[in-house]
């Protein structure tokens, strides 16, 4: 990849991190501002950075906030290739309101590597883990970044008991594999030949994740509140030749994500990047805060 534009196609299309796909906003000490272990004495609320076991494996689990009546506990879901630290101020800020808990996926961060490559069920199968620990009974909001926001929007449909709002912060597009194999030809040499070829790995579970992505329809949860945010600065305007088609394509993934309910919403964050969360916070909170408040009222 010899363009910044590669490397955000890599980055964003994909939604797994790989050299050189840091923001160099995101600071690795970010996950201190989510405090530590719970005092004795406030029983089972899981406040701070723990490990907890979901299933045979280790997962590391943020939470900070004091529960509220009839307010959704948010979970942030982090981005492939990053992990819960790059969601610590965007936690740090919803707690002021309510029960805010992130996690690392198995493969990212603190948590244990998975066993083997992993699918949606795998990949679900974590997460119904984490809530059972974090919010119990009680509904939640799914708030996730990339890669995040499409394991989010893929969850929700299966789970509309405990699923009450989801949040797409610049979602990997439910076409990525098809978009990508059908925008940049096979037969392409060069830069953008090269960033085709690694983006397929990628997808095909080279990933620190071991995830492998399947294209598929976007599923109904019925009609849960949900902001879909997209970038406004386009990520893709250095790749020779592809750019704009790959942005379009981009677009296209992210009006697609609003079919997964009925009450959905597309927004564009103008003076952003793929980290939406980092470059304009405001917008990513008042999302989250919107679709939370829509979904006590609906509780």
């Amino acid at each position: 990849m010899r363009t910044s534009g590669a490397i955000a196609l890599v980055c964003a299309v994909a939604g797994v991190g790989l050299v050189g796909c840091e923001d160099p906003e995101l600071d690795g000490d970010a996950g201190s501002s989510t405090g530590s272990p719970s005092p004795e004495g406030d029983g089972d609320l899981l406040t701070g950075t723990e490990q907890i076991t979901v299933g045979d494996h280790s997962v590391n689990v943020s939470c900070s906030g004091s529960p509220a009546d009839d307010r959704p506990v948010i979970v942030l879901l982090h981005g492939g290739g990053d992990d819960l630290t790059t969601m610590a101020d965007l936690q740090e800020t919803l707690s002021g309101n309510g029960r805010v808990c992130s996690y690392d996926r198995l493969g990212a961060g603190a948590s244990d590597q998975p066993d083997g490559s992993q699918d949606m069920d795998d990949i679900g199968e974590t997460l119904t883990g984490v809530l059972d620990r974090v919010a119990g009974d009680d509904p939640v909001v799914l708030a996730g970044h990339s890669m995040g926001g499409l394991m989010a929007a893929r969850y929700a449909p299966d789970h509309q008991d405990r699923v009450a709002g989801l949040v797409l912060l610049d979602a990997t597009s439910p076409t990525a594999v098809g978009d990508l194999e059908n925008r940049i030809p096979e037969s392409t040499t060069g830069p953008a030949g090269d960033l085709r070829a690694q983006a397929l790995t990628v997808f095909e579970g080279e990933n620190p994740e071991l995830f492998v992505f399947t294209d598929g329809e976007v599923r109904s949860a019925g009609d849960i509140p949900v902001q879909v945010v997209k970038h406004g600065q386009s990520q893709f305007a250095e790749v020779p030749e592809y750019g704009p088609g790959l942005e379009e394509d981009w677009v296209a993934g992210q009006e697609a994500w609003l079919a997964v309910s009925t009450n959905s919403e597309l927004s564009t964050a103008e003076n952003s990047g793929h980290y939406i969360h980092v470059d304009e916070p405001e917008i990513a909170v008042e999302a989250i805060e919107t679709v939370t408040s829509q979904a006590a009222d609906a509780g």
